[in-house]
């Protein structure tokens, strides 16, 4: 579980963050919504260690985040940036395996935990292609499967942090994509925090969400409860209807 109690960031005179009390536990898909600028990425930062709060805590399985060693950390929390960037001329197989620099495992074990996680995650086709041929979605991919290398060996429930994993895909891979995330959610206990700006999607494929703006939550708990026609109206500037499809989901049009 990762808890985040009185958190605050401030970053000069420029921009402040503020979440009182917010949680993403093993089995759920978290997401974290807002406009541009409202504070997602620094959040995400924040929960990562890549940032350090100026008040509050970040706790992660009950230990403060900063009491973690580099490596334990690693085994337990991955995070899947927006964009990666890669110089060297590495094959997306060897990309995938810079996940087990944090594990304690022998060179057979190894090479099946990245096949075995490059077919979860649709990329085993390109296991022998040079990654910088590779295509945005087709990199993101393949960094998923990096990041789920690393938490391969967790002893606690692992944490997964997704900064728009949707970005660079086209329609059939984002659902896969969020599928996958809501599969290792549901099947494998993790805890899995995206940020998200399509809001059909968070509705389909997620379970909570914390809604920022300004640096501020505004609103917590089921997609359902949060994306109103009247919160949608006055923080994404859009008059929407709620409609529900033949199968029963909820729908943003």
């Amino acid at each position: 579980m990762l808890h985040v109690h009185d958190l605050k960031f401030s970053r000069g005179r420029e921009f402040t963050l503020q979440v009182a009390d917010w949680r993403a536990s093993p089995g759920h898909v978290q997401a974290v919504l807002g406009t541009n600028g409202a504070g997602k990425s620094t959040f995400l930062k924040l929960l990562c260690g890549e940032e350090a709060p100026t008040g509050g805590d970040i706790r992660l399985h009950g230990q403060r985040l900063q009491d973690w060693s580099a490596l334990e950390r690693a085994r337990h929390l991955g995070v899947l940036p927006q964009a990666s960037s890669l110089s060297f001329a590495f094959s997306a197989e060897e990309v995938v395996s810079l996940g087990l620099t944090p594990l304690n495992t022998g060179w057979r074990n190894a090479q099946q935990t990245v096949r075995a996680v490059m077919r979860a995650t649709d990329c085993a086709h390109l296991a022998k292609k040079p990654y910088p041929r590779l295509s945005g979605g087709e990199r993101q991919r393949i960094h998923l499967a990096r990041v789920l290398v690393q938490l391969s060996q967790a002893e606690h429930a692992p944490v997964l942090l997704l900064d728009e994993p949707t970005s660079a895909q086209d329609l059939g891979q984002q659902h896969r994509m969020l599928e996958l995330a809501s599969g290792l959610a549901r099947e494998h206990n993790y805890a899995v925090v995206a940020i998200l700006h399509d809001l059909n999607l968070t509705l389909r494929h997620t379970t909570h969400c914390l809604h920022l703006d300004a640096g501020r939550s505004v609103a917590q708990g089921a997609p359902q409860e949060v994306l109103s026609t009247d919160s949608i109206a006055k923080y994404w500037g859009y008059n929407a209807q709620l409609l529900h499809t033949a199968d029963g989901a909820l729908v943003v049009a």
